[in-house]
């Protein structure tokens, strides 16, 4: 199959890193797959661009699609007619933008797929699409509701992501003390509870003395957790690792025991978690989005209670995450299932 994702951002991050992973293994699997980006913004200092990995890839589309939000309405005209005009079996939009200008420029004889990448986009005036995915099972019974043909789009996890060799060894040299060593990785913002977290720390070490806290990430809530947790005398046990990105990330996540995902921010697809576990690292995990198809252990509400419960429970799920090429051969199924009359 010929296969054109349309993502309307210049950013590397959110769902770019999934899709390029997903991308990758549709071109693994023998097929012909590009993706288009917002090829208009280019002043982008604080996150990295996508056009520049995405070259790197070998999958930067370089048919002269501008897809930007912040186009005229003439370079709008453009990129329909340029739409239009090409040889591909699917479209795969991933934003508003993209399946808008996908729905009226959508090429002869291309299938429509559509992925939702947050609950926000799933309403009964959703656009038509041969297909759709979502970011997480419980999504899946209202898409039936509304007569959409749907799948999971799982995170995918890039192969940095992997047990550490000598993981006490990683974590002297990171400077960790303390066992075990439980991490939360996110944005310092409301919807991921580090206070929840903090407070929930404080209770888990009436049981575990020398356990650690580390946290990983950046964001306008920073100064008011370290506030939090010099108010717990929690300071000597706790570590602010800052932002980390690429490999270095992969290995700070590496050096924990469990990580606490407390909460979600635009992507359900929950791909912390699915990375932590590709990592052999415990996922202790809130009900939200698809943290509980990837989580050992859930908690049942966002209290500091339920989360230390949790995280002493030791619970392991059973369950593995697929691999990056079955979640491509899903999607690829589910690009045959649209292209059949019977699926349309």
């Amino acid at each position: 199959m010929r296969i054109l994702h349309l993502l309307a951002s210049p950013f590397f991050s959110g769902p770019a890193e999934n899709l390029a992973l997903l991308a990758l293994a549709q071109r693994e699997a023998g097929h012909e797959v590009t993706v288009a980006v917002d090829r208009r913004r280019r002043d982008i200092p604080a996150e990295e661009p996508a056009v520049p990995r995405l070259r790197e890839l070998g999958l930067l589309d370089e048919e002269g699609l501008e897809l930007s939000v912040k186009s005229p309405p003439w370079s709008l005209w453009r990129d329909w007619r340029r739409l239009k005009a090409r040889a591909v079996d699917v479209v795969h939009s991933h934003f508003s933008h993209d399946h808008l200008l996908a729905r009226w420029g959508r090429p002869e004889g291309a299938v429509l797929v559509r992925s939702l990448h947050a609950p926000r986009s799933l309403r009964s005036s959703l656009p038509a699409a041969d297909a759709y995915t979502v970011p997480a099972s419980s999504l899946l019974p209202r898409m039936r509701e509304l007569g959409r043909v749907a799948r999971v789009l799982p995170a995918l996890v890039d192969a940095r992501f992997h047990p550490a060799k000598d993981k006490q060894a990683l974590r002297r040299e990171l400077g960790l003390e303390g066992t075990p060593v439980v991490g939360m990785v996110s944005t310092f913002q409301p919807s991921r509870r580090h206070a929840v977290g903090v407070e929930a720390f404080a209770l888990y070490r009436k049981a575990r003395a020398d356990a650690r806290l580390v946290l990983v990430g950046d964001g306008g809530l920073v100064a008011r957790t370290q506030q939090h947790v010099e108010a717990l005398g929690l300071s000597p046990w706790v570590t602010f690792a800052g932002y980390r990105q690429g490999d270095d990330f992969a290995r700070w996540l590496s050096a924990l025991d469990e990580v606490w995902l407390l909460g979600l921010g635009n992507d359900w697809s929950a791909r912390a978690a699915a990375q932590a576990r590709a990592c052999g690292v415990r996922v202790v995990a809130v009900d939200e989005g698809a943290l509980p198809d990837l989580a050992d252990a859930r908690v049942s509400e966002p209290t500091p209670e339920a989360v230390a419960r949790a995280a002493l429970s030791g619970e392991r799920s059973p369950v593995e995450h697929p691999s990056n090429a079955r979640i491509a051969e899903d999607i690829l199924a589910l690009y045959t299932r649209a292209r059949s009359p019977e699926g349309r």
